[in-house]
């Protein structure tokens, strides 16, 4: 059994775009999601699909179970999406021994800009690179399953515009 084991941030500034070593898109649909669980399809540059499955309520580290599925499947279980099938660029920078993605939202979470860390274990502390802002790490308003099946994108994305109070 694979044990997903992560910390995850808000991005601040553009510093890190020069960092970055490979990007995808990625299309996330839900299947199905409830508070210690989801099952999810995610297209990858539309041109290779994966099903995923977590399992647990700790945001931190979870159970999780993933598979190469065929693309075609993978986009007749987005059609049957549980709320908003979620849009974002992947880029992957190395930094300090770590792999850091930083998710770039499109579609309803336009303008969010998120990164992960996954870790070896609970206790690891790895450097923080400078542009990573406030830790969001178990604030459930930031999983994935959570922004696709509730529309957190007002609460969310407008809380990050300079405007906002």
């Amino acid at each position: 059994m694979a044990k997903e084991i992560e910390r995850k941030f808000l991005v601040t500034g553009e510093d890190w775009r020069d960092a970055a070593s490979t990007s995808s898109r990625f299309l996330q649909a839900y299947v199905a999601a409830a508070e210690d669980r989801s099952v999810r399809v995610r297209i990858v540059d539309g041109r290779h699909a994966k099903l995923t499955i977590k399992l647990g309520k700790n945001l931190v580290a979870r159970d999780e179970f993933e598979y190469e599925i065929p693309l075609a499947d993978a986009e007749e279980m987005a059609k049957c999406a549980t709320g908003i099938v979620l849009e974002k660029t992947r880029h992957r920078i190395e930094h300090q021994g770590y792999t850091w993605e930083v998710d770039v939202f499109g579609g309803t979470y336009l303008g969010l800009v998120v990164a992960e860390v996954e870790l070896e274990s609970e206790t690891a502390q790895p450097d923080i690179p400078s542009w990573v802002g406030q830790e969001i790490t178990g604030d459930r308003r930031y999983s994935n399953a959570v922004m696709a099946t509730e529309d957190l994108s007002k609460e969310l994305v407008d809380a990050l515009s300079p405007s906002a109070p």
